[in-house]
C-alpha cells in the first residue's frame, strides 16, 4: 500500500487488518493530511513526494489505483515511466473503478497512441476493472 492517511486509504488498510494482513502507508507531510490511519502495521511519513515515490515503487510488487487527484496521477505515471522505460521490475498495475478512468484511458489510447507518443503495447501495461477479484489478482499474480 502506499497511501497510509484516513479517506480513501482506511478501507484498504482495514480490509488488510481484517483479513489478518499486513499493511504498509506510506503518508505524506502536508498541512492538511490527518496522519496515519489505526490499521496501519508500518506507517512511514515523508517530507518529499520524491522520495515517497522512490520507496512506493521499490518495494510494490503490483499496484491497484483508486480514483484520486493529481497526486494519485502523478504516482500513477511515475510508476508506468518506469516500467514502460524498464528502469523498474514488471509491475501490475490496476485502474479500479473503470468509470473513473475510462475517460483517461480513452484519451491515452486516443490520442497518444495514435501520435506515436507512446508504444501500441504501453497501454497494455493497464487493466481496467471493476472487480475486486481481477483487481487483486493482478498484483498478487508477482508475490513469491
Amino acid at each position: 500500500r502506499a497511501g497510509g492517511g484516513r479517506g480513501s486509504w482506511a478501507p484498504p488498510t482495514g480490509g488488510a487488518a481484517a483479513a489478518g494482513g499486513k499493511s504498509v502507508g506510506l503518508g505524506i507531510e502536508l498541512p492538511h493530511e490527518q496522519g496515519i490511519n489505526e490499521w496501519v502495521n508500518l506507517g512511514m511519513s515523508f517530507r518529499y513526494f520524491f522520495v515517497r515515490k522512490t520507496m512506493f515503487v521499490k518495494y510494490s510488487s503490483g499496484v491497484i489505483i483508486c480514483p484520486g487527484g493529481f497526486g494519485t496521477l502523478d504516482e500513477m505515471f511515475e510508476l508506468l515511466t518506469l516500467v514502460q522505460t524498464h528502469k523498474v521490475e514488471p509491475t501490475p498495475v490496476v485502474l479500479f473503478d473503470t468509470s473513473y478512468w475510462q475517460g483517461l484511458f480513452d484519451w491515452i489510447t486516443g490520442t497518444l497512441e495514435p501520435r506515436g507518443m507512446i508504444s501500441p503495447l504501453d497501454p497494455e501495461l493497464v487493466t481496467l476493472t471493476d472487480d475486486p477479484e481481477q483487481a487483486g489478482a493482478g498484483p498478487t499474480r508477482t508475490i513469491r
